[in-house]
């Protein structure tokens, strides 16, 4: 058996694509429950709140509950409360992220401290970058709920937000802090839950920087599924420890 004692597992791309179970991934998570394996489900998506998300899974056929995800906007949330506790923050995303940023100040653009970007939409217009822009120029600190620049979705490939960041840093010099993957704390926060130690546990993500990258620099092993937005010259982009075709490859791996 691979030396594995518990699973970090991406949402979208792994298990899902715009809601619908990768072929064999429903039956890879049953057989990870059977085995007493245990894991966590963590994502950079942004669009749901954690209830949310276990509600859309559980109708997908995955057996998961709220307590076993970590999002993006729950990793910011904790940064926010831990290093901005009486900021005015402004919000750009492509859900109502309310929900899960308890104890977080929200308030207009134009009278933020922090400005936060999540995932993109149709929402970030010129007029909504241009005052993000002003505000960034005027001293408020920006933060990224995660710095993913595209994803796949059922109709092709969509941008997203990290890819505004960029373009925001590079227009006013401000640096990003991140708080979805890849950075380290929030890693750190999902093998906290797990309570394994890194060297134990197995990232299973398709993408190549943000699951694979992000969980080796905690010596996390990493295995790239070519499924979601995996693309062939990610293996020559990055480095993962194993390869697998999907999620339903990993019960034989752990086996092996």
């Amino acid at each position: 058996m691979a030396d594995v004692d518990a699973l970090l597992l991406d949402i979208d791309g792994v298990l899902a694509v715009s809601w619908e179970p990768i072929p064999g991934a429903i039956d890879a998570l049953a057989s990870f429950r059977r085995d007493g394996m245990p894991f966590r489900l963590i994502t950079n998506t942004t669009t749901h709140t954690r209830d949310d998300l276990a509600s859309l899974l559980r109708d997908a056929g995955f057996d998961v509950g709220a307590d076993e995800i970590v999002t993006a906007v729950t990793a910011t949330a904790s940064f926010l409360r831990a290093h901005h506790p009486d900021a005015g923050v402004a919000v750009l995303s492509d859900g109502d992220a309310a929900a899960d940023l308890e104890g977080v100040r929200l308030v207009d653009v134009g009278g933020a401290d922090v400005i936060v970007i999540g995932g993109a939409s149709d929402d970030f217009t010129y007029a909504a970058m241009n005052g993000i822009f002003r505000r960034l120029m005027d001293g408020a600190s920006l933060v990224g709920m995660h710095r993913n620049l595209y994803w796949r979705t059922a109709g092709g490939w969509q941008l997203d937000g990290g890819a505004y960041i960029a373009g925001l840093e590079e227009a006013t010099g401000a640096t990003a802090t991140i708080c979805g993957k890849p950075a380290a704390a929030y890693f750190e926060a999902a093998l906290d839950m797990l309570g394994v130690p890194a060297p134990r546990v197995a990232m299973v993500g398709d993408d190549i920087v943000n699951d694979i990258g992000g969980a080796q620099e905690l010596g996390i092993h990493g295995v790239l599924v070519r499924t979601g937005k995996f693309r062939d010259d990610d293996v020559v982009r990055g480095a993962p420890d194993t390869i697998l075709g999907s999620l339903a490859d990993v019960p034989a791996w752990l086996r092996s």
